[in-house]
């Protein structure tokens, strides 16, 4: 049978419950190529292999907000079995998938692989903390078990010839692959302005839902399926934050891991560039593409990102030896809720909490309620002993000359940043989108759908009619009419301006000027700083504000408010130090709630 598509204290499991009429929009296609089924079928095939065998015998285990410590303690004392575990996440799937959209696919086996970790576990072969853990990964991993896709309609059912590095890390840790996670189309780098691809839409699979307002935006010219309340992107979090896994992974070019971790009340990290293996990972840019985990406490974080880690550099990605990985890849030695005494947190004022002039535009700040949850954050640093450091401004921030200024220095990322148009941006994304991605459709061989960006862009123009670009191509577009060989330099050029600014006189500069261990950001703003600079930055919940965007929702729609949380940034490597620091403030918090009921 092919794939089907598609130890912390915390807030009572009230759950996830779910009523009321189904959900218009999107519609499904039919059957995938390769004997695959159709995304419309997740339901059916979760509750199809639900009820595959008998029912468990002891009382069954609540999954809703279980952490993956708690999972493992029932299973080592005999009260629940991996397959039971499992059963009890497919359950999840097929009550709530249809309102949702979390997944691209189910696997179809995941039974049987419990089973057999069920009898390694007998036999007194436990593998590690993720051992018969399910756990589920962004479409753009490669699993030779299941299609990996991109969420576009041309690798619809695509199995690809080869296993991502950090897959066979996690299967070899025992976690089991229950399910592809949606994304935004291949990463959110093919459509992009004038027609911005909404946050976690593809064409195979239409827009994922965010649990925390599962409901579709009504406001006119936006009424098209997207969700009212942002889920992020361009991983999702959704099936974590409804407990449908434990954990998730994402990928992360540009805050892609952070932004929807911070959407849908997610801890998630985005680790320093290439300490997990990046082969066999659909890319955007080889430059800034890091993977990383997405899960609902710091330490079901930590356990991942270790399971992914290699014990060793990957021979297919020799930048993997760029960090050394901690004693038996563990990072829950870090797990000390006393890791904030004496830490030194810097608060960047400028951009991030206050509003900054550039070029006689105002941008960045906080207001109102997001301003008063950083207020009351700064407070538990200091009550939990840390030395905050305020302001501690990144000089790149603060430069008052444009040219020099981290944020006058934007991605070209449009259709109106084309060749031509683009001396005022990084070309690095468009440059890397052309030179990557074409090596890796390269690597897949005769089984590839497509041999080239090109390729791949004539297929979409063939298939309009198949809804294959909604939102249009206006990234792969602005990237295919890169020369690999005659814009070398000129990447080049805007690679070191982004290392300049983002790790010179960014990152590296504030650290070092104010001898600190981590800044400390609002919501999901750090990411793109840490992204480009390569470093590491971890999210952790922390509270909601309103979810009021411009234009206005229309008199009546009572918008939920949007999880916000608080970010921490190092420097390179320092990814040990960075969950000791998250793990601290989030036992002094404790603010993940699970989504509430709805109507």
């Amino acid at each position: 049978m092919r794939s089907v598509p598609m130890a912390n204290a915390r807030a009572p499991r009230d759950g996830f419950r779910l009523g009321g009429a189904s959900r218009g929009g999107a519609s499904r296609r039919g059957a995938s190529r390769r004997g695959g089924v159709p995304p419309a079928s997740v339901l059916l095939a979760a509750t199809a292999v639900a009820c595959g065998g008998p029912a468990p015998e002891a009382e069954p285990f609540d999954v809703v907000e279980a952490t993956i410590p708690e999972m493992q303690a029932a299973m080592e004392s005999g009260r629940l079995t991996s397959r039971q575990l499992v059963m009890e996440h497919l359950a999840r799937i097929a009550r709530y998938e249809w309102w949702l959209n979390a997944a691209v696919s189910i696997n179809p086996n995941v039974l049987g692989e419990a089973e057999a970790l069920d009898a390694e576990r007998a036999a007194g072969n436990v593998r590690g903390p993720l051992h018969g853990i399910p756990v589920a990964l962004k479409d753009n991993i490669h699993t030779t078990h299941l299609p990996t896709t991109g969420g576009s309609l041309a690798f619809e059912g695509y199995f690809p010839p080869y296993e991502a590095t950090l897959t066979t890390n996690l299967r070899e840790a025992g976690a089991i692959i229950i399910a592809k996670a949606g994304l935004t189309e291949f990463a959110n780098f093919m459509a992009g302005p004038p027609n911005q691809m909404p946050g976690n839409y593809n064409a195979l699979t239409g827009y994922g839902l965010n649990p925390y307002d599962p409901r579709r935006d009504p406001r006119e010219g936006r009424n098209d399926g997207r969700p009212a309340l942002s889920t992020g992107g361009s991983s999702s979090g959704i099936g974590t934050a409804a407990s449908f896994w434990s954990a998730n992974v994402g990928t992360d070019t540009g805050g892609s891991i952070i932004s929807p971790s911070n959407a849908n009340m997610l801890v998630g990290i985005r680790p320093t560039l290439a300490r997990v293996s990046r082969w066999g990972v659909a890319p955007v840019t080889l430059d800034h593409d890091m993977a990383g985990p997405m899960a609902r406490t710091v330490t079901d974080a930590a356990i991942v990102l270790g399971a992914m880690e290699g014990a060793a550099p990957d021979p297919n990605d020799a930048a993997t030896a760029r960090c050394v990985a901690p004693p038996g890849r563990d990072y829950t030695p870090f797990l000390n809720a006393g890791g904030l005494e004496g830490a030194r947190i810097g608060i960047p004022r400028a951009f991030y909490y206050e509003p900054v002039e550039i070029g006689g535009a105002t941008i960045g700040g906080l207001n109102g309620e997001a301003a008063a949850l950083m207020s009351e954050a700064i407070l538990v640093l200091e009550a939990a002993g840390a030395v905050v450091v305020d302001p501690a401004e990144i000089p790149s921030f603060v430069d008052p000359d444009p040219e020099a200024n981290f944020n006058a220095w934007p991605l070209c990322i449009g259709g109106h940043q084309a060749k031509g148009s683009d001396e005022g941006c990084s070309v690095n994304f468009k440059y890397g989108m052309k030179r990557d991605f074409d090596a890796w459709l390269a690597s897949l061989g005769p089984s590839a759908p497509v041999g080239t960006l090109t390729e791949l862009r004539e297929w979409n123009l063939a298939h309009r009619d198949a809804g294959s670009m909604k939102y249009e191509q206006s990234r792969y577009d602005i990237s295919d009419e890169m020369d690999v060989d005659a814009d070398r330099a000129r990447n080049a050029a805007d690679m070191a301006k982004d290392s300049l600014l983002s790790r010179t006189r960014g990152i590296d500069a504030v650290l070092e000027a104010y001898d600190l261990d981590a800044i400390f950001t609002p919501g999901s703003r750090g990411a793109a700083l840490a992204a480009r600079a390569g470093y590491p930055h971890i999210v952790v919940p922390f509270g909601f504000v309103p979810n009021a965007p411009t234009p206005a929702f229309p008199g009546g729609f009572d918008a939920r408010p949007a999880p916000f949380g608080i970010g921490f940034t190092g420097g390179a490597c320092s990814e040990p130090r960075l969950i000791e620091l998250a793990y601290a403030f989030e036992q002094a918090t404790l603010r993940r709630v699970p989504p509430e009921s709805f109507p």
